[in-house]
């Protein structure tokens, strides 16, 4: 069984933070590289993000490009990628937009029942590496992760990860407790390992770069 390439994709204040504690919401991003992860995303088999995630953005995790919709069912796929999120408690608003537009819905918890049963599969989580076998065998080749926290850090904690997408936008939190793009874990390597950093790109205001986990930076290519 293969398991999808999984793209961590995440967007960070120069600081290093993904959000601030605020109720009031900015976007770190601008258009242009939003329209580069809407590009992601319709290349994407599924997208997976966390239930935090949903409940803190409101988070619908669409593909909002008509033609890129359109050119994926002339490629034989779903108008949208499989949706995907986490949860432990199985306690999500089903108010949310997360299931009241786009296509398929999954949902991995921890509880026996969820307060979406109704409006989407569930399957009983058993670890991110099973959440992979579990979509390899659905036919997903390529898994966008799009947060937050705790789910980008489980991916990179269990060497999941066979990309980074970092969007650094050119603003300060500087909030002590805001979330940041991962919290404190015991990663593979420690920090003497080095990702190998594939590319670096300017998109508006914006410096992208993609790093490769699993190459690091001494590795042969």
């Amino acid at each position: 069984m293969t398991r999808p390439h999984v793209l961590l994709s995440v967007a960070v204040s120069l600081d290093g933070h993904i959000d601030d504690r605020g109720t009031e919401r900015f976007p770190l991003s601008n258009a242009e590289d939003f329209d580069h992860v809407d590009r992601l995303r319709a290349e994407s088999d599924a997208i997976l993000a966390g239930a935090e995630t949903l409940r803190r953005d409101d988070a619908r995790l669409l593909v909002y490009s008509e033609e890129r919709r359109a050119r994926r069912i002339a490629e034989g796929k779903p108008e949208y990628p499989l949706r995907v999120t986490v949860t432990r408690s199985g306690d999500l608003d089903p108010d949310l937009r997360f299931w009241h537009c786009g296509g398929e819905r999954l949902v991995y918890t921890c509880s026996e029942r969820t307060t979406v049963d109704h409006l989407a599969e569930t399957k009983l989580f058993r670890g991110f590496p099973d959440v992979l076998d579990d979509l390899g065998a659905r036919g997903m080749k390529r898994l966008m992760v799009e947060g937050g926290t705790s789910i980008h850090t489980a991916f990179l904690e269990a060497g999941l990860a066979d990309e980074i997408r970092i969007a650094v936008a050119p603003m300060l939190i500087g909030q002590a407790a805001a979330p940041r793009f991962v919290n404190p874990a015991e990663f593979p390597g420690g920090p003497a390992r080095r990702f190998h950093l594939e590319e670096v790109s300017k998109v508006g205001d914006v410096a992208v770069l993609r790093y490769l986990p699993k190459v690091t930076s001494s590795s042969p290519r």
